[in-house]
């Protein structure tokens, strides 16, 4: 019986072959997954319909084996499937592509027939597949011989009903799929279920039927790899399919055929190299009980070990896992290849220490430790401005007003266009440093999505900086400019000034004033202004009396009036002095604070529109690795 024949019988199609009819019966049961013949099979049923053997499209077996309840690849591809969504704003669609096929061929499969098995032949060029394909199902169904390529096209040998789905799903026409010849061993039982295909060479010359073999092997539940003698070392099989597929294995057979060519103990020695080249190529084979590929020597021709493989297949597909293993290791193929992009090298993060830093980095920008200095300063002037001797306060008055139309001026007003831009580089050195620190050993497209979130931030935040000064500043009452001895200017923008020692300073002065334009005052001075008014009028007294003896106009007595003069001489001087080493502790704790004020507003700017931006990046990283964890940490097949 040719397979034109039977081919043409399963469309209905030729002359009904002659011959008894217990032949006709036999061909029908052979050979039934013909329209006609199944729906002849279906009428010749007996028994109630409801006693009748359940159909494939019965929903109650439409159960996958891996969604069953408690089952870990349904967890693990609602972690891939969690995974692709968090990602595809920060990767590309190529990154993603494998996962998303992955993701698309497993909800295709769990929508089909769990209780098929599918299983593909592959070889290379003379390697006798399709030999072996006819020996398992006991007719001739593929083309064998001489001429190569023989397979041409995908052919299935389907033991039972239900699998059109799959078949489909393969793109495999109705003409080339077959039905095997089936005996009544129990064998035969355990095959029931079994779909089997056989691909063209994946080696063949026409570059269709590789592109064929590499469509079906990606769909299918397990292969069979067929290996001869000769080409059992090819470096095309080795490096094109068994190296990429290492992590299935558990849904891999390499068999070693034609061992009736070999004399010997030679089948044996071909056989132990062929372990050490899956084992080179990180495929596991399982012995001993081992998870792994099975390695097996047969002789299609022969008929020398096809039993052992079909003693294999059976227990194989009775178990139903199958396609779960497939799809397990589908996951964990796609999931190496994301590791790139999801495992970091180190701890990225913002530590204490960057944030930190960060914020030490825009005080300094903003002018806050200048600030802090300058209303330390301006303390300290108003102590000398309240308890100073007035003499001295009008040499310092004298001193200001030749300062205010003067170089010196003119030098904090106009600044070189060279020191213009030295808070906002600050700025920027900042925001560098701290996405430096917050990327350190991140995957690559992460550290870019966090540069990208810092460098957006900081694009405003000279600006911000400057705008929370000149608030801070008009909330604070602001300065006069060309207050006495403060030599103060007005505010400057943070993005052209700087801290003390550069334009910009006098600004830093303004921010640390106190409300109503003075620090407060403490509560013992009013008793040091009145010490020095005494002393001031003991001097004006003093002075006076030895006017009036000079002049004649009071009696003679320089002693008085000289102890007086000389009293508030030494005492004014003395109370300033007394007065500025207790103003110290409360001046420089004025200027803490105003610094404190400073550096906390624009750490807030600084976390508002850097931190926070940046926080949220490594967050997202932290939950997609997260669900990446979760793919990999429930693998099955050790992927």
């Amino acid at each position: 019986m040719t397979a034109v024949t039977d081919q043409g019988r399963d469309h209905g199609q030729g002359p009904e072959p002659e011959g008894p009819a217990e032949t006709r019966e036999e061909n029908v049961r052979r050979w039934d997954d013909g329209l006609i013949a199944r729906r002849a099979a279906e009428a010749a049923q007996e028994g109630p319909e409801d006693e009748r053997a359940p159909q494939e499209d019965d929903p109650a077996l439409q159960v996958e084996a891996y969604g069953l309840p408690g089952s870990p690849l349904r967890p693990r591809l609602d972690a891939l499937r969690e995974l692709v969504g968090l990602s595809r704003a920060r990767l590309d669609g190529d990154t993603l592509a494998e996962a998303g096929r992955v993701l698309d061929e497993a909800s295709a499969r769990q929508r089909l027939s769990s209780r098929h098995t599918v299983v593909a032949i592959a070889g290379a060029t003379g390697s006798g597949k399709s030999t072996l394909f006819n020996a398992l199902a006991g007719v001739q169904i593929s083309d064998t011989g001489l001429r190569r390529p023989t397979t041409s096209a995908p052919i299935a040998c389907s033991w039972t009903d239900g699998a059109a789905g799959l078949l489909d799903r393969l793109a495999i026409p109705g003409r080339l799929r077959r039905r095997p010849v089936q005996g009544s061993t129990a064998v035969d039982e355990a095959l029931q279920g079994l779909v089997l295909v056989d691909l063209p060479d994946h080696d063949s010359a026409a570059t269709g039927h590789r592109e064929q073999v590499d469509r079906v092997l990606a769909l299918v539940d397990a292969v069979i790899w067929v290996v001869d003698p000769e080409k059992y070392a090819d470096a095309a099989l080795h490096e094109r399919y068994l190296r990429p597929l290492a992590g299935h294995a558990e849904v891999s057979f390499v068999v070693l055929n034609q061992i009736d060519r070999l004399p010997g103990e030679a089948a044996d020695l071909v056989l132990d190299d062929l372990r050490r080249l899956l084992d080179e190529d990180g495929m596991p084979v399982g012995e001993h009980g081992e998870p792994g590929a099975t390695v097996m020597p047969l002789s299609a021709l022969t008929g020398a070990g096809v039993g052992d493989l079909r003693e294999l297949l059976g227990r194989f597909v009775q178990a139903r896992t199958a396609a779960a293993r497939r799809l397990s290791a589908d996951v964990d193929a796609a999931a190496a290849r994301l590791r790139p992009v999801y495992v970091a090298e180190g701890r990225p993060g913002l530590g204490e220490r960057a944030r930190e830093e960060f914020t030490d980095r825009l005080a300094d920008a903003v002018g806050a430790g200048a600030a802090g200095q300058a209303a330390e300063r301006e303390w300290r002037r108003n102590a000398g401005r309240a308890c100073g001797t007035p003499w001295l306060r009008l040499w310092r008055w004298y001193e200001s007003t030749r300062q205010l139309g003067g170089l010196d001026l003119m030098a904090q007003v106009l600044a070189p266009p060279e020191e213009e831009i030295t808070a906002r580089q600050r700025v920027e050195q900042a925001v560098r440093k701290l996405a430096d620190d917050a990327v350190d050993g991140l995957p690559a497209p992460w550290a870019q999505a966090v540069r990208e979130a810092a460098v957006s931030g900081a694009k405003g935040l000279p600006e911000a900086l400057d705008e929370l000064s000149r608030r801070a500043q008009a909330e604070a009452g602001g300065r006069s400019r060309g207050r006495s001895g403060s030599g103060d200017t007005g505010s400057a923008p943070v993005g052209r000034g700087g801290p003390a020692g550069v334009p910009g300073a006098p600004a830093a002065e303004a921010r640390g004033g106190g409300r109503g334009g003075r620090p407060p005052r403490p509560a013992w001075w009013p008793a040091a202004v009145l010490a020095q008014a005494s002393m001031t009028l003991l001097q004006i007294f003093g002075g006076l009396w030895l006017l009036g003896q000079i002049v004649g106009v009071l009696e003679p007595g320089l002693l008085v009036p000289a102890l007086l003069m000389l009293a508030g001489v030494v005492g004014g001087p003395l109370v300033e002095w007394s007065c500025a080493a207790a103003a110290r502790g409360p001046a420089r704790r004025y200027g803490q604070e105003a610094e404190r004020r400073l550096r906390e507003a624009a750490a807030g700017c600084g976390r508002a529109r850097v931190l926070d931006p940046v926080a949220s990046e490594l967050a997202r990283y932290r939950e997609v690795r997260e669900r990446y964890v979760a793919v990999t940490e429930l693998s099955t097949t050790g992927g």
